[in-house]
């Protein structure tokens, strides 16, 4: 069956900006997530395609690239374009590069396409708290990574030791071409694999590579009101690239443990606070706890009902890359006291006998509505 137009999805226009599309996200997610459906298949289905529709429109390059060539695009490899080549690069070379990367060793490279190759991406995780996200917090991570080796600098060469020279069969360039009937194949240098140049005395540490494996420890600040999810982005903070290029960047997720008294939906926070049956009954006065670690003055009208809500406005969460915060949204749940002692159960028969059926709208509309029903069946 074909896919749904990706805008469809999300129910936005095809000019729709970044902000447009997240709302739109935001609203359908919460409304087919699978926790708020159980069971529901189809629902389950919609979240998916919802979450697909909006991890590309949400990135500038996947979007252009579905804009010009819909979902052919991420077909067949996902090159941009239907067959998995991306057309719109500049010619005949692009798409060469795309067909013959792996005998070139895939990979971007330096400058032209030339010399050695820049560090690959790495990607590393960290779990934080409700409290610290809403604060933000910097947090050491522990990254295992190749880094630029000491002993040469970097350079791949032992120190005192002759130098480095460019390739004499690549003349620098990585690669070579070699005449397969009516094509031009490139494949990766055989004489410097791939790197463009050739060390006369390699490094003892490294081998002559200019990196070595090691674990360093980074610090990265996550700010107030990140969701869970969100990526951050260190340049220049992965694996190191060959000697002369630059390094690849770290990409840390961040995931939010749940917290056991808040739920958070974006910017509003979600507490269920317990009543005692004569505090709804009489009214009170609360101290609740809210996400900055201070207390609210919660104020309990007499006569309050299970599932009533309050919001309190400016108690939420922090909103990112903003000095506002949401809303607090306490739902209250009644409690009916168990366990009672001669002296309790003595004091609530006497109210019950004192109310004489009275005072409880909900209980007495309940069975005068049965009491008419049973009546109308004769």
């Amino acid at each position: 069956m074909a896919k749904q137009d990706y805008y469809a999805t999300l129910g936005v226009a095809r000019e729709a900006t970044a902000d447009d599309m997240k709302k739109a996200y935001r609203k359908l997610a919460m409304q087919y997530h699978p926790d708020r459906n159980p069971g529901d298949k189809a629902a389950e289905a919609k979240f998916k395609e919802i979450n697909e529709a909006y991890d590309v429109l949400k990135d500038e390059q996947k979007r252009a690239a579905y804009d010009r060539f819909g979902h052919a695009a991420f077909e067949n490899g996902g090159g941009g374009a239907p067959g998995g080549f991306d057309f719109g690069s500049g010619g005949i070379g692009d798409i060469f590069e795309q067909m013959f990367g792996d005998f070139v060793g895939g990979g971007r490279r330096g400058g032209n396409g030339r010399g050695p190759r820049p560090g690959q991406d790495l990607r590393t995780s960290v779990e934080i708290d409700l409290a610290e996200a809403f604060s933000g917090i910097k947090s050491t991570l522990r990254v295992a990574t190749r880094v630029s080796c000491d002993a040469c600098a970097g350079n791949g060469s032992e120190k005192g030791a002759g130098g480095v020279d460019t390739c004499g069969t690549c003349q620098g360039a990585g690669k070579v071409r070699a005449q397969q009937g009516f094509f031009i194949v490139e494949r990766t240098c055989p004489t410097c694999n791939g790197q463009g140049r050739t060390v006369r005395n390699p490094c003892r540490v490294c081998s002559g590579a200019g990196t070595v494996q090691r674990e360093r420890s980074l610090q990265v600040q996550i700010p107030p009101g990140v969701e869970d999810g969100t990526r951050i982005r260190l340049a220049g903070e992965g694996e190191a690239g060959g000697p002369g290029a630059p390094a690849g960047d770290l990409y840390v997720h961040v995931a939010i443990r749940p917290h056991p008294i808040f739920q958070r939906d974006g910017a509003t926070i979600f507490c269920l606070v317990p009543l005692r049956m004569t505090q709804a009954a009489l009214g009170a006065e609360l101290d609740v706890p809210a996400i900055d670690g201070t207390r609210a003055k919660l104020k309990i009208p007499a006569g309050t009902q299970t599932g009533q809500q309050f919001r309190l406005r400016g108690k939420g969460f922090s909103v990112l890359r903003s000095s506002q915060r949401g809303d607090m949204v306490i739902q209250v749940q009644v409690e009916t006291p168990n366990h009672l002692t001669a002296k309790q159960r003595e004091l609530l028969e006497k109210f019950d006998a004192a109310s004489e059926g009275k005072g409880s709208p909900e209980h007495e509309g309940f069975f005068a509505k049965a009491k008419e029903f049973f009546h109308g069946r004769g």
